[in-house]
């Protein structure tokens, strides 16, 4: 499909987003309008990224070219785009990075000079949606899929059926089995405790002179001190936040942030997220800490600060552009969500300038 359809396709993306959080402020059952993804967020945690010296030349690129210590705060999530019973909701979680202190103008022309750099990180390798014009008739069924497996397994049917016909638009040579596979692979991750996931940039993205792709890994040492490690979230309404907030009360934690250099192209593709990169290829090196002081996010106040924040993987420096087509659409339908969830909540949409206005 041509420019002219993905920008129609776009459009009808943002559309749909936007009247998904407008009906959100009834159907949530809060009064609150949600993210028409990552709904639910499961707590905001301080940190501080120590960007590591002495990298090799091909990984001090952009940011990491120079070494230093900046505050950033993390939201944890689940992917879906509703709330409620952890057990309601599925597999896929996020992290969500916000550096503070990073010069340089961001990607995003309505707010270039924040002096923040984001990641919004998923726990799986892969994506399930390549295009615009594929995540039309995705970002329908994720919106309603609550009602078709609700159904028991013909709901289910139903659901996988128009997942890969595209809701009967595709041709049968472009059905999008690799998308549903990828789908699938993503709803059988673990369940385990928040800080022992992985989280991957859902694309490619620029790395100064090169593309990369960049995770947030779990610390090995950090790792091995988790307490309570898997969650069963048919034990509780909510199981997620409980453990990551026990963990946190009682020990600091460390992430590494990761980055993978594309080194051939066919193999390691920027346009098709269902393809893992693979680590033989080229590996991941850790080019900076993410350090998770021990601290308290309990409370009501936690999430309403929470809520209050806008993440996008477009808040970035030109040397760390998205690549790819469905992360050159995230770029406004993110932009669009976040404005219409403001206004909605009557919340002031502004990027904090550092960590103590958000946490005094």
């Amino acid at each position: 499909m041509g420019g002219e359809g993905a920008g129609v396709s776009l459009k009808k993306v943002i559309e749909r987003a936007e009247d998904y959080i407008a009906a959100s402020v009834k159907s949530g059952g809060t009064g609150q309008a949600f993210r028409d993804a990552h709904a639910k967020g499961y707590g905001l945690v301080r940190g501080q990224v120590e960007i590591l010296s002495d990298l090799p030349a091909e990984y001090a690129q952009g940011i990491y070219a120079t070494p230093g210590t900046h505050d950033a705060l993390i939201r944890f999530s689940n992917g879906s785009p509703h709330a409620g019973a952890d057990a309601r909701l599925g597999a896929s979680s996020g992290l969500a990075l916000k550096i503070f202190g990073i010069d340089g103008p961001t990607l995003l022309e309505d707010e270039p000079d924040t002096g923040t750099f984001e990641y919004a990180n998923i726990n799986g390798p892969i994506f399930f949606c390549n295009t615009v014009e594929h995540y039309l008739f995705i970002q329908k069924l994720f919106l309603h899929s609550s009602d078709y497996f609700s159904e028991g397994r013909t709901g289910a049917h139903r659901f996988y059926t128009e997942f890969v016909t595209g809701n009967g638009t595709l041709d049968q040579d472009d059905w999008a089995w690799d998308e549903l596979l990828a789908y699938l692979r993503l709803s059988t991750i673990p369940r385990v405790n928040l800080l022992l996931s992985t989280y991957w940039t859902m694309g490619a993205v620029r790395h100064g002179d090169y593309i990369a792709k960049v995770r947030i890994a779990p610390d090995p040492h950090s790792a091995a001190a988790v307490v309570q490690r898997t969650v069963d979230p048919t034990s509780a309404t909510e199981v997620y936040r409980p453990a990551l907030q026990a963990e946190l009360q009682e020990r600091p934690y460390v992430f590494d942030i990761q980055v993978q250099l594309c080194t051939d192209l066919e193999r390691m593709p920027v346009e098709d997220t269902t393809v893992e990169w693979p680590e033989g290829l080229s590996p991941y090196v850790t080019v900076a800490k993410l350090r998770l002081p021990q601290q308290d996010i309990s409370g009501p106040e936690n999430l309403a600060k929470m809520d209050a924040l806008s993440f996008t993987p477009w808040r970035v420096t030109a040397e760390h552009a998205p690549l790819g087509n469905i992360m050159r659409a995230r770029k406004e339908v993110y932009r669009h969500s976040s404005i219409e969830r403001h206004k909605l909540n009557q919340q002031p949409r502004t990027e904090p300038r550092s960590i103590g206005e958000v946490f005094p």
